[in-house]
This record gives C-alpha cells, structure tokens and sequence, in this order.
C-alpha cells in the first residue's frame, strides 16, 4: 500500500535525489518541483532506474508563490513537505548576498503559508551546522548556543529556524523536524545519482572528482593555518546516502505523530572530524587516484573546526551515519566514471 504523498522541492538536486529514492524505496509518493537552477532534469532518470518509479515533476521556482499554489491544486493529497530548495555555497553567499535571502526565505514563506491552507502535516527542514558558527567546543550537540553567522548562507539557515518556530509557536496547525546536517558527501552506489552542481562546483567533493578526472587543474585547499591538528579546517563529512534515510525517518514521525513535540531539531553527522587534508587522502586511499592541489589563501566566512554530536539523533530517530568515509570516496569517484563515460564530464 502506498503512503502519503511528500513534496520534494529542490529534488532534483544532490541531498534532494538521494533523499526521494530513499522516499520511494519507503513506499511514500513523491513530488519534485525544481527550478533546476542548480540541477538537471536528467536526475529522473536515475531516480527511476534505481527505484522503479518516476516521480512526479513539476519545474517552477518555490518563490513564485501562484505557480506553488497551482502544484497544490494538482496535487490536493501533500501530506508532507522537505524543502532542499535553497543555494547552499558559503563563498558565493558572500558574493551575492540577496540572491542567498531571497531565495532561501521567500522560498520557506510561501511553504509555511501553503502549508496552513491546504492541510500540510508537516515540514522537515534542511538547516546546517552552520548554525552554531565558530562553536566553543566540538563535538557540537544541539544546545549548542547559535552563534553570530560567519556568512549570509548560514544567516538564511538561521533565519529560517526562527522562522518556522515563530509560525508554528502562533498556532499553526503543523509540525517541524529541523536537521542541522554537517557535510554531505558521496553519491548512490549505484551511481546513478549524485552530486552535479551547474557550473563550476562550489561544494569540496565534485571540484575534488572533477579535478582527479582531469576537468580542472588543481583543487585550491584553503588556508592550511589554521589552529588544527594538522593546519587545515575539519569537518564532519556524512554520507549522502545516510543523511537521505534520516529524512525519511523524521517525514514518518511528523505524519505518524510519533513526539508530542511541535518542533524537534537534530544534528546530522558522523561525530568525527576530518580534516580537508585527511579527506584528499581518504580519496588517494579510497581510489588510488591522486588529486593536484595546491594551497590558497583562507576564504572568508569559512569556520575553522565543526563536528557533531550525534547521540540524540542516534537515540531518538533510532539513525546512525554508519557508511566508511572510504565507501563515500569511492562512491564519488564512480559517479565521476560514470558522468565520463556518460559524455557528460
């Protein structure tokens, strides 16, 4: 038997792929819209060759809020809603700060109001470590105090946050699950699917395959300065495939009331910090492939060290990020294969 119909906006992106084949393969019947401003509309294909099932598509910008409610009329049966509609690039952010706040809050606004007329269970959000900015100590658990945002990307998230608990604390008939992800890496194993930014990537990984493949020169690491066990910044790097399945557990215990509470927000991550250099490795490890980079100055808006403390997911959503770092490496670099022989980079 089928479940409730999700809303997917930004599904044809990367986190947004990964997280509708783990929706489908759950048994619950999707909705993309996209604007595919980020994405391509090929990523349906992939979807459906791992899957079985083609999703519905509908191409409009979620800040155009009369093409969002004509998506509502066709599809009257939304239960629930994940928004991965937003750009994500902390650098670029810093170059375009108005694209960064129109997009990612208009796009929430015109959720949260459809979301009241229609009868709409319940929104998970995609928020971000960011939130805590330069934290006072890692691992970072979720009553971490949020700090001042290092750049306008990490601002929207924060706004958004504030956001969905003022609506929801003024009485609005729904429920929010925020996950604050750490950094998503990797693609499907099946490498049907993954990460493909327009463009030149701004995100770590894609720039990393593309360069091992020969597309671009050299990866530029930035800033090997910093006060960190080795001199680079470290992260706390998640495997995509796992970061999708916790959405598929927080869109079941909004629809299915499993918490009493109205808002509910988790830390997505592995709990080990890596750092950019140690990532490079795993891949050389992973792959025996070897990635020319050189060393570039800081970028601004970068925060020196950040990872999670993941206990209160692992405890409450019954989640674990549990893929091996070198898995996530050489599902990357089999999505880049695949992507070459494909003609497509």
């Amino acid at each position: 038997m089928k479940k409730e119909m999700i809303l997917v906006t930004g599904g044809t992106g990367y986190i947004g792929s990964h997280t509708v084949v783990e929706l489908q393969n759950a048994g619950y019947q999707v909705v993309i819209v996209d604007n595919l401003s980020n994405s391509n509309v090929d990523v349906l294909d992939g979807i459906e060759r791992i899957t079985g099932t083609r999703p519905e598509f509908v191409e409009a910008d979620c800040t155009d809020i009369v093409a969002m409610r004509g998506l509502f009329d066709k599809y009257p049966d939304i239960k629930g809603i994940i928004n991965f509609a937003a750009s994500k690039a902390v650098g670029e952010s810093m170059q375009k700060p108005l694209l960064y706040y129109r997009n990612n809050l208009n796009t929430l606004m015109n959720l949260l109001e459809l979301m009241g007329e229609r009868g709409v269970k319940g929104i998970v959000f995609s928020s971000s470590c960011t939130v805590y900015g330069e934290p006072d100590c890692n691992p970072v658990t979720e009553e971490a105090p949020i700090k001042k945002a290092t750049s306008p990307y990490g601002n929207t998230k924060q706004i958004s946050e504030e956001i969905i608990t003022d609506v929801i604390n003024a009485g609005a008939p729904f429920k929010s699950v925020i996950l604050r992800y750490f950094n998503p890496v990797g693609a499907h194993p099946s490498a049907e699917i993954g990460e493909l930014p327009n463009g030149v990537p701004q995100n770590l990984i894609p720039y990393l395959t593309q360069t091992a493949i020969g597309v671009r020169k050299e990866l530029s690491v930035f800033g090997n300065d910093y006060n960190t066990r080795d001199g680079y910044c470290i992260r706390d790097f998640i495997d995509v495939v796992d970061l999708a399945r916790a959405h598929v557990i927080a869109v079941e215990r909004m629809l299915e009331d499993k918490s009493d509470e109205k808002i509910e927000i988790f830390n997505l991550g592995t709990g080990n910090g890596l750092s950019v250099m140690e990532l490079i490795e795993a891949f050389e490890r992973a792959t025996g492939v070897k990635v020319p980079y050189k060393i570039a100055p800081r970028r601004a808006g970068d925060i020196e060290q950040v990872w999670a403390d993941p206990k209160y997911a692992n405890e409450v959503l019954g989640w674990t990020a549990s893929t091996p770092i070198d898995d996530t490496m050489r599902s990357a670099w089999a999505w880049q294969l695949k992507l070459r022989e494909r003609g497509i980079m």
